[in-house]
């Protein structure tokens, strides 16, 4: 998979820029501010239709346009994947080879990217939701299906919500309507957790084995998913109903006080351990930073099992941050197979050495020079 060309127009600090490139690495160079980050922003959004930065579709989007417009040439094995995605305040228009799709899933999954930047840390040491955006995430791209169901569950624990705090306001202890909620709620609930149980399954067959080299054979990292109920990997959809069920009865006097849905995947997070130590709570700087790493490495792998083709990778001036070990191990994965683009605001934090046959892209107040 490599990105042949990238036009935008109207999109953050770029009134209109276009570029095209047939290397596998691309060095985006500049002072701090100028764009840099904008453009790595700019094929994520390509690729999933939202930021890796913002809920806000509004900030990607030029202070004094109505709109901002995305294009991109993507070559594939199976040929050149053009792609459009308009984004206004009344919504997004997506186009593959010039055909408008109905639904953004459609368009999810056409173009494959793996984004490392430095607050990927969080999703070792951060709060539950943002290890639980990065699972929507990275698994929205390799099965868009798994973003349709996401959206139905969560309007229907809106729904279900909504309607405890009515039970509450109206001190309402029939909940004739509850038990309806319920159905919906675990039925769609169980496609989620299925599908994050078998992304973590692959994802720890990956970053066991890189991790492991990365630290020389000295660590041993697990990853797991904790569910809010018991849900165990391996139980068949009915006994995951009946537990959830089961967890769901048990809390109901808490969520009619609360009025709030205390169950469910929106609930859920993911634990890494090392050498059977929590690597959130017990784990060294260097420990978080080797975990996030051995993540992003494992992404990469991952995504080509599943779709066959190598994603781009956008690593979002990170690699001064690495040490040197690290830095060798991510240009060793990424070197003659993942197209790759590389902010930095000076080259010299880069071992050249090891990068081959790079372009070099000079970026200064949103232009191109």
């Amino acid at each position: 998979m490599h990105l042949n060309k990238l036009s935008l127009r109207h999109y953050r600090n770029y009134e209109e820029v276009h570029f095209e490139t047939k290397d596998m690495v691309n060095i985006i160079i500049g002072p701090n501010a100028q764009g840099k980050t904008n453009l790595l922003e700019a094929i994520y959004v390509l690729a999933l239709t939202k930021s890796h930065r913002t809920h806000q579709d509004k900030e990607l989007i030029h202070w004094d346009a109505r709109q901002t417009m995305l294009h991109g040439e993507v070559e594939k094995k199976y040929g050149t994947c053009k792609l459009d995605l308009t984004i206004s305040p009344q919504g997004k228009k997506a186009k593959i080879n010039g055909l408008e799709q109905k639904k953004l899933s459609h368009f999810i999954g056409s173009v494959n990217v793996v984004m490392f930047a430095p607050e990927d840390l969080e999703i070792v040491k951060g709060s539950p939701s943002v290890r639980r955006r990065f699972l929507d995430m990275e698994i929205g791209q390799v099965h868009p299906t798994y973003l349709y169901d996401l959206s139905q569950y969560q309007k229907v624990l809106q729904q279900r919500n909504n309607y405890l705090k009515q039970l509450f306001t109206t001190r309402d202890t029939k909940a004739v309507l509850l038990d309806v909620w319920n159905e919906q709620l675990i039925q769609l609930g169980i496609k989620i957790i299925k599908k994050r149980q078998s992304f973590i399954q692959k994802l720890q067959r990956w970053a066991e084995k890189i991790h492991y080299g990365i630290t020389a054979g000295q660590e041993h990292i697990q990853i797991s998913y904790a569910s809010s109920f018991d849900a165990r990997s391996l139980e068949d959809e009915t006994v995951l109903f009946e537990q959830f069920m089961i967890k769901l009865s048990q809390v109901k006097e808490q969520e009619l006080r609360r009025g709030v849905t205390m169950v469910g995947p929106h609930r859920d997070d993911l634990l890494f351990t090392i050498n059977g130590k929590d690597v959130q709570t017990f784990g060294s700087q260097g420990q978080q930073r080797t975990t996030a790493l051995s993540l992003k490495l494992a992404e990469i792998e991952l995504i080509h099992e599943e779709v066959g083709e190598y994603p781009i990778l956008l690593l979002d001036d990170v690699l001064s941050e690495l040490d040197q070990n690290r830095q060798t191990q991510l240009i060793e994965t990424f070197q003659n197979k993942v197209q790759t683009f590389i902010t930095t605001t000076g080259i010299e934090s880069i071992d050249r050495s090891k990068l081959e046959n790079a372009s070099v892209i000079h970026v200064r107040n949103g232009s191109l020079i």
